[in-house]
């Protein structure tokens, strides 16, 4: 689709004119990311199964949306040009991330990508006051505010943690926040009866222990500043015993390019590496996973929630903000020190107190589809139908989704 391809149903002027379902609530999906892509997929599944809903996606400006429409359109979506998504009216807008909202005609809402709400607010390409201690972002008026008004008609939180960090921030949103729980979390913890089968579709073997790698982006991300590291797990650890899977950001495959992650990793994955597509469901394997070697990025946090052994190895610059599951788990959490033998340190790795993760990634366990969902109908003006279905596990993943 070009952005000249603007489609005549079912929005825009003439859109009763062609439409067999006549009459629905508009919901414009909001993506930006593969990463937001995952979020939001999770939560417009909420309403997108209601007879007077209809649901179209468009993808928003940000310097990471490459792929973004291929996998939308993969996945089946009508997919509304940008150019058009900001000239027509929708009943309400979800998104979780910030790019382009100011120019969406709906009541947002607007939730985290992420394990909560844990990064800094960058300083500005342009210099200025160094701060002591920089916004949470996302948390923050700059996100918050436009025109002299707050932004979101909801912001879905994770934790009232985060209430009381927007009530310093940005107390002007107060009003319009929600604590909602985790929905990532809550269909993880739905997947773990699955292992075994998550174990298989990998073909990671009943007496191999699966190490997950994970990686956030960046120069201060496991891959940006030990680019080693996955080269000596393959060679370091018996092949017969481990399997080693790389789990890396979006971001990070959006920046550099598939072709160019792919070659750097080529021999890895030539020794057995398991590299998984950034549109599969990384929470497979997670679940899946013995160890979990990872930075500061949310998928260490929620590998942490679910019991995993936990090896950080913290960036040189970055530290998530205080109070977030993030902090939590890089505190806690043994580290890992590449310099020295691998294999004793897996063996010396402990799951941390699973339920004190939990405990700081939500308030609200399992109930977020619920939470959320009310709030989506209360924006849409429409009354709920009946009781929310149960919480459905992730996929399975295929072999040749995890290898290059």
């Amino acid at each position: 689709m070009t952005s000249l391809e603007w489609l005549s149903t079912p929005v825009g002027i003439d859109a009763e004119n062609w439409v067999t379902r006549a009459g629905c609530r508009t919901v414009l999906a909001v993506a930006h990311t593969i990463a937001s892509c995952h979020r939001l997929l999770d939560v417009i599944d909420y309403v997108e199964g209601d007879s007077r809903v209809q649901v179209v996606f468009t993808v928003a400006p940000d310097v990471f949306n490459q792929q973004v429409h291929r996998h939308l359109e993969r996945l089946g979506a009508l997919l509304v040009p940008w150019q058009q998504a900001v000239r027509e009216r929708f009943d309400l807008g979800v998104a979780a991330s910030w790019g382009g909202l100011p120019q969406v005609h709906a009541p947002l809402l607007v939730m985290a990508h992420g394990a909560g709400r844990s990064k800094r607010v960058r300083p500005g390409p342009y210099g200025g006051p160094a701060l002591a201690e920089p916004a949470v972002y996302g948390l923050d008026p700059q996100r918050l505010i436009h025109g002299g008004r707050v932004l979101p008609t909801a912001l879905a939180l994770s934790h009232g943690h985060e209430l009381e960090v927007l009530r310093t921030q940005c107390p002007e949103a107060l009003e319009v926040a929600t604590v909602v729980g985790d929905p990532c979390l809550d269909r993880l913890v739905a997947s773990l009866p699955l292992r075994r089968d998550y174990r298989h579709g990998l073909a990671v073997e009943d007496h191999q222990e699966l190490v997950l790698v994970s990686s956030t982006w960046g120069p201060d991300s496991l891959f940006g500043h030990r680019p080693d590291l996955l080269p000596m797990l393959m060679t370091q650890l018996p092949a017969d015993r481990y399997r080693i899977a790389a789990l890396l950001h979006p971001a990070v495959w959006a920046a550099h390019g598939h072709r160019q992650i792919r070659a750097w990793l080529r021999h890895c994955c030539e020794a057995g590496l398991l590299l998984p597509d950034p549109t599969q469901d990384w929470r497979a394997l997670v679940v899946a996973a013995d160890h979990v070697i990872g930075d500061h990025g949310s998928v260490t946090a929620y590998a942490a929630a679910v019991g995993r052994s936990i090896l950080v190895l913290p960036g040189r610059r970055s530290a998530p903000a205080a109070g977030s599951p993030q902090h939590l788990v890089t505190a806690t959490a043994s580290r890992l020190d590449p310099d020295q033998v691998l294999v004793p340190q897996l063996g010396a790795a402990r799951a941390l107190d699973k339920q004190a993760v939990l405990a700081a990634l939500t308030d609200h366990p399992g109930q977020a589809g619920t939470l959320l969902r009310r709030s989506m109908y209360r924006l849409l003006g429409l009354t709920e139908p009946g009781r929310h279905r149960r919480i459905d596990p992730v996929p399975v993943p295929r072999l040749t989704e995890a290898v290059p």
